[in-house]
């Protein structure tokens, strides 16, 4: 069994899976948004506090499997450094007091394994990923080879959410919140611009949609928020799907997936699925429980890396906040 450790942001989550069957022997995870809803976004120190709280409790839950265990894996690369440190700092333990090797895990990685969580990995995929700290358009070809086609220029389509939301004072985390409020509202209310919509670049960007909602804010009444949530949620989204279909025109994709925790958000999955049934490909997405930060996906990636003999001595894995793919 490998025991996988993820503490990237907000959330403190511990798994432990079969490496043979590929099963979740276990998976518990503890959120922190309550911590940081007041705040309207996650505070780094605050977050790197609860960790050191939480992980060790959850740690204890996994005792029982401790004899069984053939590696350990945690979350390296990118995140908010002093919350991955929190998780580093108890792997390198774990794998010194075992005896055990170590397997450092990119972040990104795993949102695409969280697809393939107690399944077999199918690939070439080509997958957009959805966070708060990420908007990408990822070809994967195979475990070995994994091409960035688009990244954004500046804000994520989760960070937008969140931003959003703190504007009209709807708290953390905005992605729930904004979707929900959009449902009792009229979506074609506010005539916001969809951003680089005449830009031939296979790109994202979302800073000035969020200035655009800004003003809206300021010139509006709270009536107006179910409108203006609706109204940002229809472009922000037609946003990824005109870039999406533009790829999709010169390459067209076999598989294609969305995962992030972005990706939960159920507008934008019914739109990606209309627009791929034009090239009759599928759409797969990871289950809700699994699309936000979570330890079984790092777990589902170290098998792989297991299977391959990649792993580090203790004292030789380092942290890369703002690791890219």
């Amino acid at each position: 069994m490998i025991l996988s450790i993820e503490s990237s942001c907000d959330d403190s989550s511990i798994a432990i899976t079969d490496i043979a069957t590929k099963r979740l022997i276990f998976h518990k995870k503890i959120s922190q948004e309550l911590e940081h809803s007041k705040y309207g976004g996650v505070v780094p120190e605050l977050a790197s506090r609860l960790h050191a709280e939480t992980l060790p409790k959850i740690l204890s839950e996994c005792a029982p499997w401790f004899k069984e265990l053939k590696a350990v894996a945690v979350t390296n690369e990118p995140g908010l450094g002093v919350t991955l440190i929190e998780g580093v700092t108890m792997a390198k333990a774990l794998s010194i007091t075992l005896g055990i090797p170590l397997i450092p895990i990119n972040h990104l990685i795993g949102h695409i394994y969280s697809l393939f969580i107690e399944k077999e990995a199918l690939f070439p995929m080509t997958v957009l990923l959805v966070s708060g700290g990420h908007t990408q358009l990822i070809e994967v070809e195979s475990h070995e080879s994994v091409h960035t086609v688009a990244t954004t220029m500046d804000d994520s389509y989760g960070e937008s959410f969140d931003k959003v939301a703190k504007m009209m004072g709807l708290g953390y985390p905005g992605g729930p919140v904004v979707e929900r409020l959009a449902q009792s509202g009229d979506a074609g209310r506010f005539d916001f611009t969809v951003p680089l919509w005449q830009s031939p670049l296979i790109a994202f960007s979302y800073s000035g949609l969020k200035n655009q909602i800004r003003l809206a804010v300021e010139r509006g009444v709270p009536e107006d928020y179910p409108h203006i949530a609706a109204s940002f949620q229809r472009v922000a989204t037609e946003h990824l799907i005109q870039k999406v279909k533009k790829y999709c025109k010169t390459r067209p994709p076999k598989h294609f997936a969305i995962v992030g925790g972005a990706s939960a958000n159920i507008y934008l999955r019914q739109r990606l699925e209309s627009l791929l049934k034009g090239f009759n490909t599928p759409l797969y997405v990871a289950e809700l429980r699994y699309c936000s930060d979570n330890a079984a996906m790092i777990g589902r990636v170290a098998i792989e890396e297991y299977a391959r003999g990649r792993n580090r001595d203790y004292r030789s894995i380092p942290i890369n906040p703002r690791c890219k793919l």
